[in-house]
């Protein structure tokens, strides 16, 4: 092979990368600041059958849908993948994801722990990383302080966090997402080695 040929195989491959993380773990803290410093990647906006939280808007946040109108997009085949999450439906729209991927781009999906096993089932070149609370005591915290959850929904969420923790052992990569700079910043460079793999 040339140094031409293999030039042209290097190009930057776009991927989908899955970052999860228990209810509470700062997911979306984390994704919105690594999208400010990797512009060349873009969230995947998933739908949702749970209300809005205040502040959150539709087609920015989430899509929010009823319960009827998610079922008959699964029906149809809307869903890269879903998931029934803490009583709530979960989807990635498939249309977002083929479209990013024929032109080049590469998306976050920021997805539970189901939805990464599927997501790594339907595309093996997929990058997974769980982001993991330090301790149980800290995610119970930081999900008191959040204040959106009534008592039995909390600990609901942190039953259902060890379960994910475990399945997170599954994934490709783990960051303890204690210091918010450095969780930024080991996330990056897993996303800038990833686009740099070869195209096969």
């Amino acid at each position: 092979m040339s140094l031409k040929q293999l030039l042209k195989r290097a190009r930057p491959a776009p991927f989908l990368l899955v970052l999860s993380a228990p209810s509470g773990g700062g997911k979306t803290t984390v994704c919105g600041l690594l999208l400010k410093r990797l512009p060349w990647l873009k969230r995947c906006v998933t739908a949702t059958t749970r209300a809005p939280r205040p502040g959150e808007r539709n087609g920015r946040d989430y899509w929010f849908l009823s319960e009827a109108e998610f079922k008959r997009r699964v029906a149809e085949g809307g869903f890269f993948e879903y998931a029934q999450v803490h009583g709530n439906y979960y989807g990635t729209p498939a249309r977002e994801v083929g479209a990013a991927l024929r032109q080049g781009k590469s998306l976050v999906l920021v997805i539970d722990v189901q939805g990464g096993a599927a997501v790594k089932g339907r595309r093996k070149d997929s990058v997974l990383v769980f982001l993991a609370p330090p301790s149980m005591a800290e995610l119970r915290r930081r999900l008191a302080r959040r204040g959106t959850d009534a008592p039995a929904a909390m600990r609901r969420r942190l039953r259902e966090a060890a379960r994910e923790c475990a399945a997170g052992a599954q994934y490709d990569y783990l960051i303890i997402n204690d210091d918010l700079d450095e969780t930024v910043e080991d996330l990056a460079q897993v996303c800038l080695v990833a686009r740099r793999r070869l195209v096969h």
